[in-house]
């Protein structure tokens, strides 16, 4: 491993693939993909990229990993649970499927500084240590059915929270939609200001968005969203919200979801072997960012890699999530100095972490 650049990956969906989507993520990503063979219900079965050995392979050491799960009314788009306390009642499911790897050494939960510096000891000297450290993350808030939930949430390791998701929802209104943070939503934040988490910024829609960087004094970053000047989608940030994110100290993860790198993508029919979509597309964003920064201290790998799509909708030069480390090389070729690539792979998100963590 110690061969290969340590990286930190900002958002990864682990849970909730071993839950909902079924998968045993302590296999190889070619065993989970043999096993899903024949399977239509998901459309990225037997296509997956992200499991727990992959990561190893990859030194993908550190990860924010998410807690996630919609309360959706009658009226939403997309659907989802029926109720607040049937959101809430799967991210617990999800939470104690995190708390077992933790109990079986295949991951372990980072919520304090001490907890971080001794998993990164053990992960750079000891060879017979290979549990994935991890971040605590809620995408979502719509499962927070009242505020003792969010300290019982906190009490759980719980770090940093998306508002939104994926239209309108309970604390600010997500992608696709557009809406107002509202009291509930201002609550909220003043919350989590009050508990030291951190806010991320991804999903919420404009409105939202600038109605949380007025309201909210604390730490912010953005774990996966690209640039909107690249692909012209509400999804992505404009260069007036990247602007504001630098003005805050936030850092900004690179998702992998295609239709995120290239225009045009049309879900279910475009594929990478046809719009030639590659880890090129995902350094474009970030030379657009550090542009706009001036510098590199604001970009980071936030990967999305297992959030509902695999290798049919991702850059055409992933197989597994190991070959991250392709980004080193590609990276060089840019123009990017060794020290510039290990802030991307690491040293950006370490300053978030050792900001926030006590």
């Amino acid at each position: 491993m110690n061969n290969k650049k340590f990286i930190i990956d900002g958002h990864l969906d682990i849970s909730m693939n071993a839950m909902q989507w079924n998968r045993d993520v302590r296999l190889p990503v070619d065993e989970i993909r043999a096993s899903e063979k024949g399977m239509t219900d998901k459309p990225d079965r037997g296509n997956n990229t992200v499991s727990l050995p992959d990561m190893r392979e990859g030194n993908i050491g550190l990860c924010f990993a998410t807690l996630i799960a919609r309360y959706a009314k009658p009226t939403h788009p997309l659907g989802g649970c029926k109720s607040p306390e049937q959101a809430w009642a799967t991210t617990q499911g999800q939470l104690a499927w995190y708390n077992e790897m933790d109990r079986q050494g295949e991951m372990i939960l980072i919520e304090d500084k001490e907890s971080l510096d001794e998993h990164l000891n053990h992960w750079n000297k000891d060879e017979n240590y290979n549990a994935i450290g991890f971040i605590l993350t809620l995408e979502g808030a719509d499962s927070i059915v009242s505020f003792d939930h969010l300290y019982l949430m906190y009490a759980d390791g719980l770090r940093a929270i998306g508002p939104a998701h994926y239209g309108p929802g309970t604390y600010a209104f997500g992608t696709d939609s557009e809406g107002s943070i509202g009291s509930k939503g201002k609550e909220l934040l003043s919350k989590m200001d009050e508990l030291g988490m951190v806010l991320d910024a991804t999903h919420l829609c404009d409105i939202s968005f600038w109605e949380s960087m007025d309201h909210f004094n604390g730490h912010i970053w953005a774990s996966h969203n690209n640039c909107r000047a690249l692909v012209d989608h509400n999804r992505q940030f404009s260069d007036d919200q990247i602007k504001i994110l630098i003005e805050r100290n936030a850092v900004i993860g690179m998702p992998m979801d295609a239709w995120m790198l290239v225009p045009n993508w049309q879900r279910r029919i475009s594929h990478p072997s046809t719009t030639n979509v590659t880890l090129q597309h995902v350094i474009d964003n970030m030379d657009h960012i550090c542009q706009i920064a001036g510098n590199c201290d604001h970009i980071a790998l936030g990967t999305d890699l297992d959030g509902g799509f695999g290798t049919e909708q991702g850059p055409s030069d992933i197989n597994t999530i190991s070959d991250l480390q392709k980004l080193n090389e590609l990276l060089k070729s840019r123009g990017y100095s060794s020290q510039n690539i290990d802030a991307i792979f690491n040293g950006n998100w370490m300053r978030k972490l050792n900001e926030i963590l006590i």
